[in-house]
């Protein structure tokens, strides 16, 4: 049973670099986080909140520590917020080890500090058991082994932190299939794209996992999505279904680093016929219509096989192919 250890990474562009710079993988790591932290709740907070200063020394518990710390980062306190939360983290607390985590990828309030934050993702995963997890718990969990997982593609240099990509396919495999999450399961469709990992290239097993992540509104799978069908690569070509996930996909797209979402569509639009865009728009306005609930009916891809996972001191872990939902 192997221990556990992790790392992080990730390219904005249509392709991942074989060997990117550890600034690029750490910036891209902290872009990825950006996006989970809307979802997690901010205070953990109950009718007997402690008080707003209270000295690490004068801790009675990790939940008061990380009360303490939610409130010190609410008010702009960083200092005393970092205190507060690395007491509740040594305690065990989950939320505690997120915040702290992602505080140090993001640089947000503090220095950036990317050994740090794969110490605090990495206690996360370590800790992880998937038959005594805390629903509130899952959405950090999920994020930390996306983290890891990205680490672990370029490591982090001038430090112990390797490049090892098939941790990080370990990592994705459990954040894809026991959490369904749509990063995950767009990191693993990359991955098969690009044949990373000592797996064999498959554009039908990776459209799969970007159908997945796409159906959950994430613009990247949906627009590698769409070029995949539009040009038939590897999968049954499909061209006025791939121009209305791509459209789909400019339109999710919001930030900077979602310019290549942009070209890819400009490019493919190029050399579409007038039919091609007719039907596409038909297809995008049903599913507008119907609440965004129609699926890929007609893309049928293999399930991605079930694959043995050691993680943490909880023994190994069979990580089942997704099923129709994702979950």
């Amino acid at each position: 049973m192997r221990a556990l250890v992790i790392t992080f990474e990730r390219s904005s562009s249509e392709q991942l670099p074989a060997k990117a710079s550890g600034g690029l993988a750490a910036l891209i790591v902290a872009m990825s986080l950006t996006g989970i932290t809307s979802c997690l709740a901010l205070d953990g907070s109950n009718a007997n909140r402690a008080p707003a200063k209270i000295s690490p020394e004068s801790f009675t518990s990790a939940q008061e520590a990380l009360r303490v710390g939610v409130d010190d980062l609410q008010n702009g306190d960083a200092e005393d917020s970092v205190r507060a939360l690395t007491y509740a983290a040594e305690g065990g607390e989950t939320l505690a080890r997120w915040k702290l985590g992602n505080l140090y990828a993001t640089g947000d309030l503090v220095p950036r500090n990317d050994v740090l934050a794969y110490k605090y993702f990495a206690q996360l995963v370590d800790s992880y058991n998937v038959d005594d997890i805390d629903r509130h718990d899952r959405s950090a969990i999920a994020n930390a082994f996306v983290a890891v997982g990205l680490y672990s593609l370029t490591g982090i240099p001038g430090s112990n932190v390797k490049p090892d990509a098939e941790r990080a396919l370990d990592m994705f495999l459990v954040a894809a299939t026991d959490f369904g999450d749509p990063e995950a399961q767009y990191r693993l469709a990359r991955m098969y794209l690009e044949g990373q990992a000592g797996l064999a290239k498959d554009n039908m097993r990776a459209a799969r996992w970007l159908g997945l992540a796409a159906e959950k509104g994430h613009c990247g799978a949906q627009a590698l999505l769409g070029h995949l069908l539009f040009n038939g690569e590897g999968v049954p070509r499909q061209r006025a279904r791939g121009l209305m996930w791509l459209s789909m996909a400019v339109k999710a797209a919001k930030t900077t680093k979602d310019g290549w979402i942009r070209e890819l569509q400009a490019k493919d639009l190029e050399t579409a016929s007038d039919d091609d865009r007719e039907i596409a728009a038909t297809f995008l306005n049903e599913r507008e219509k119907q609440g965004d609930t129609v699926k890929l009916g007609s893309l049928r891809v293999a399930k991605p096989q079930a694959r043995s996972v050691a993680v943490g001191g909880g023994g190994p872990m069979v990580v089942s192919a997704p099923g129709a939902n994702g979950q």
